[in-house]
């Protein structure tokens, strides 16, 4: 699987063939039953572990850092109120009341058309209304009673589970599960799955070793799920996402790195939110809040970023490449060959992979 593919698209050389019975469907019965496989980018050794074995790993005075964004609630199932037809909407953000939405129904609708929302029970427990469109096609909406949008999904919006999880089918457990257990900042339409396998009693052994916690926050975007379609790296033009690193945060961080500690990502948001603040401080890590696309491919100088825990990503994602250019492509393809070998679960709940 590490060889070069005969191609002329640069994509492909991030492919790979997964058996479908690998892409995990359902959360470990819990967290910490999760397999992990280690990475040493120095060395090339790889090797394999159980997430519980995470402390053992690091070391006193590494610096972990979490990304604290709360998933939402944003599909949401419901009917047009003239014509009765089925409707369906996923929230991407809100401003001044008016959410924007995509959309999906037969037919077109029409400016100050009602539709009605469904709880994920069946009861009928929102009206909304159509407004108008953004320039770049999406929906708009307000309320019919003019509630914030969150209150709102909280009360009858489903977890959008990526498609490869049941079709994006949400069970009661999703609720729970597809959130990690120091989300606290609502926003994300998908979980930063790598701090999935993180429990309480986890966090606190880390802390009890002498390894620093500390969170930034990215909200994750539609664009998570979307495969790199350009055949050639250069091409390929990043979503955006807002996120944020406070200043007693990025002290911390250089604290640790001044001390001889490493600082460790869980997952690939807190590295993207990580190198666009060093990117921002002129090198070294600074306070930082905007909107980053930063797009981390093979060449990337990493700034903030000394080793990184992640799940098993999509073949030609922009994930895929971000962890190829921490650790380089043949040695990523390489692991990837023995996870299918010896069966770890893949992608948003399935297994997970430490690169140090």
């Amino acid at each position: 699987m590490a060889e070069t593919p005969a191609s002329n698209s640069e994509i492909d050389f991030y492919d790979f063939q997964l058996p479908r019975e690998l892409i995990a469907q359902d959360p470990p019965a819990n967290r910490t039953d999760s397999r992990m496989m280690l990475v040493d980018r120095r060395s090339g050794r790889i090797e394999h572990y159980s997430i519980r074995d995470l402390p053992g790993l690091l070391r006193a005075g590494d610096a972990v850092v979490v990304n604290d964004s709360k998933v939402i609630a944003a599909r949401l199932i419901g009917y047009r109120e003239t014509t009765k037809g089925r409707w369906e909407g996923l929230f991407l953000r809100q401003e001044n009341g008016i959410a924007e939405l995509l959309s999906s129904t037969r037919g077109k609708l029409l400016e100050g058309e009602r539709l009605v929302i469904r709880d994920p029970e069946g009861r009928e427990t929102q009206r909304i209304v159509f407004v108008g469109r953004t320039n770049d096609g999406n929906f708009l909406f307000r309320s019919e009673d003019n509630r914030d949008w969150l209150e709102l999904l909280e009360e009858c919006g489903r977890i959008p589970l990526p498609p490869y999880i049941r079709d994006g089918q949400m069970t009661a457990l999703d609720r729970e599960r597809y959130q990690t257990v120091y989300a606290r900042n609502p926003g994300s339409v998908a979980a930063p799955t790598a701090g999935l396998h993180l429990t309480q009693d986890l966090i606190g052994q880390l802390r009890q070793k002498g390894t620093a916690l500390v969170a930034v926050t990215l909200h994750v975007g539609l664009g998570t799920f979307r495969p790199i379609q350009t055949s050639d790296l250069a091409s390929h033009k990043m979503h955006s996402e807002q996120a944020q690193i406070s200043e007693p945060v990025a002290r911390r961080l250089l604290s640790a790195r001044a001390e001889g500690g490493r600082i460790i990502a869980i997952g690939t948001t807190s590295v993207r939110t990580l190198e666009t603040a060093a990117m921002h401080g002129g090198g070294e890590l600074a306070a930082w809040s905007g909107q980053t696309d930063i797009f981390i491919k093979p060449g990337h100088r990493f700034q903030a970023v000394d080793g990184l825990l992640t799940n098993f990503h999509l073949p030609k994602s922009s994930l895929i490449v971000l962890v190829s250019a921490l650790a380089g492509r043949e040695l990523i393809l390489e692991a990837y060959a023995k996870a299918i070998e010896e069966r770890y679960r893949f992608y948003s709940y399935g297994d997970c992979m430490l690169i140090i």
